[in-house]
């Protein structure tokens, strides 16, 4: 199976295509490279650059699935919405061609990829790199993003977690024609075969989430009144003590 990662970006757009034999055997990576765009082009014209070099390797090398990172916007909601629109195009470019698109979170990809979903990205290259024995490591690290997105698609794909993981929901961007799709639902069409991988994926997400609800509620107690977060707890003892 060839497979095409891609890293979705506007002024960056990471890409790699890697040949999958299966979970167990070795992948090998079969090109590599990112498309990119200066700030000083128009808009439309940056997306119709993305679209037609994407098109071009998608082309190239006639991939069997194209797997990209889903995006989340960061506290900058202008630039957040020129990538999505970057996005898009790329999307468009791989379902014109007939390519199978399946989407992951930052989080399950570094879990696929390192092991955990908090990984850096230090980590994140030094991984793709092995796994790929790259003599060094790939440049820039929107090329490693999406040969790790590829490589997240290898192990998901082979055990049907690509279908759980790309199940439908009320999720922009992932709405089924049903409309609604739950975990449970969902999980039960994939089969029993699949349950102890599915039930692991579930029990990392839970964990997850409360990990982060955990850290959440430290914060709370620890904020000052006027707003101030005390670092820890001898600091909001001096404090209340003044």
């Amino acid at each position: 199976m060839i497979i095409l990662g891609i890293d979705p970006g506007i002024a960056i757009v990471g890409w790699g295509v890697i040949e999958s034999a299966g979970v167990g055997k070795k992948i090998r990576p079969v090109d590599f490279g990112a498309i990119t765009t200066p700030s000083s082009m128009k808009t439309e014209d940056r997306l119709l650059e993305v679209h037609r070099e994407l098109a071009a390797v998608v082309r190239a090398y006639q991939p069997d699935a194209a797997a990209i990172e889903e995006l989340f916007f960061n506290t900058n909601q202008k630039t957040g919405i020129i990538v999505a629109e970057a996005r898009g195009v790329l999307l468009l470019a791989c379902r014109a061609a007939g390519v199978p698109v399946f989407e992951y979170t930052p989080l399950q990809i570094k879990q696929a990829v390192a092991g955990y979903g908090r990984a850096d990205k230090s980590q994140i290259i030094q991984m793709v790199t092995t796994f790929l024995s790259l003599r060094e490591p790939p440049t820039p690290d929107d090329t490693a993003d999406a040969l790790a997105a590829a490589i997240c698609h290898h192990y998901a794909g082979a055990n049907r977690l690509a279908e759980y993981y790309n199940r439908p929901t009320t999720m922009a961007g992932k709405i089924g024609q049903e409309g609604k799709g739950s975990r449970s639902v969902w999980a039960s069409r994939l089969g029993g075969a699949n349950a102890d991988v599915l039930q692991r994926a579930k029990e990392i997400e839970a964990r997850h989430a409360a990990q982060e609800q955990q850290k959440k509620q430290a914060e709370e107690q620890n904020r000052h009144p006027d707003g101030m977060v005390w670092t820890s707890a001898e600091q909001r003892k001096q404090s209340e003590e003044s």
